[in-house]
């Protein structure tokens, strides 16, 4: 929205002095900026206020697992859930005001974003209203996250230039690309819905899905900037989308917003992200990796999300086939906590493998 006064500045006679000032507001990085303020102090200013009436509403509070790590039964319980409503709010909010509304890879992402956490609040709801840790079918859920997912990629297929709109990008290689034409949308929507379920799984300890998916969040703006701006993608060598360095705006916003999240949810946490955010985030990822052509880096600065869900799929195929476990608990950091690693020891130990990553992630920019 502030982008509009750009224009008006033009054409509305008591903005005119203030048009070198306002120029500003052109500028990317500083709306970026804008966004990651915005959005930490709506979360800040009304987190409470959202605390409070989540608790009073939702009662006994998220349902814990009983087959999970004891201490939880007991130090978790009576935690209300959905706080991802306070993340998403101030992701909206910060991106409706700094982000520029003409461009459609705002709007695509948004959708995917606020679609997936549609999924993740009703299934919260679920959990909620009847006392349960599992929500409603997975199939289902799945289903529907595929359908938002694939209608996404197929819009960004179709927003981009050909030949690479149909395209994966292989890292390292400056020229090399693997062109998919319709099966993109199968491809791009896997992404997606894999990265929106590996966050979910994450989301299990204070704190520890918010930090790695602000880490990523940070990375991919970076890269949406650079991959949107022809100038640096041409030095860089890697493959210029136009358009998609506004989403670096959006990436801001999750920045901000998490951050103020990350005040209540710091251990221990007034408030758990839940479905609701952990999706959503985890499909603005996946959506942002595919507009941006960085899919397969997504898998190494998201890789503890990647770790996360490989060590679930690793523990069912194992217990089925052979009857036997591989790890103690699944997901990954479950299986920490049945070794005595304490809480905050699998966190900061967690985001801090998520620094390294992301590290790993950012230098494919350079090593073409």
């Amino acid at each position: 929205m502030f982008y509009w006064l750009i224009d008006l500045s033009n054409t509305v006679p008591f903005l005119l002095p203030f048009r070198t000032l306002l120029n500003v507001f052109r500028y990317i990085t500083f709306r970026t900026g804008g966004a990651m303020v915005t959005g930490a102090l709506v979360v800040f200013l009304f987190g409470p206020w959202i605390i409070d009436n989540l608790r009073l509403r939702q009662g006994k509070g998220q349902p814990i697992r009983s087959d999970g790590p004891a201490s939880h039964i007991v130090n978790k319980k009576g935690t209300p859930t959905m706080g991802g409503l306070m993340i998403l709010s101030g992701l909206l909010v910060a991106t409706l005001l700094w982000a520029n509304p003409a461009n459609p890879y705002v709007w695509i992402v948004l959708a995917v974003t606020l679609g997936f956490g549609f999924v993740g609040f009703y299934d919260d709801y679920l959990k909620v209203t009847r006392q349960t840790h599992s929500g409603f079918s997975g199939r289902t859920r799945l289903a529907v996250e595929t359908m938002i997912a694939g209608a996404a990629c197929y819009a960004l297929m179709r927003l981009g230039r050909d030949p690479l709109s149909s395209a994966l990008v292989l890292p390292f290689f400056k020229e090399l690309v693997l062109h998919l034409g319709w099966f993109f949308v199968v491809f791009g929507a896997f992404i997606v819905v894999g990265a929106g379920n590996a966050v979910n799984l994450t989301d299990g300890l204070d704190g520890l899905a918010i930090v790695p998916v602000m880490i990523a969040s940070a990375s991919f703006g970076m890269i949406a900037y650079l991959a949107g701006n022809a100038v640096f993608a041409d030095y860089l060598q890697i493959n210029y989308v136009a358009g998609t360095g506004e989403l670096a705006v959006l990436c801001g916003a999750v920045l901000g917003a998490g951050l103020g999240f990350l005040w209540f949810n710091a251990p221990p946490a007034s408030i758990f992200m839940g479905d609701t955010g952990s999706l959503a985030l985890g499909g603005m990822l996946g959506s942002i990796a595919v507009a941006t052509k960085h899919e397969i880096v997504l898998a190494v600065i998201g890789g503890l999300f990647v770790l996360e869900a490989v060590s679930v799929i690793v523990q069912v195929a194992s217990f089925k086939l052979t009857g036997k476990r591989v790890f103690r608990m699944a997901p990954l950091h479950h299986h920490f906590e049945q070794m005595g690693w304490t809480e905050p020891q699998i966190v900061i130990r967690f985001w801090i493998i998520s620094v390294m990553l992301a590290l790993a992630g950012l230098s494919t920019l350079k090593l073409r």
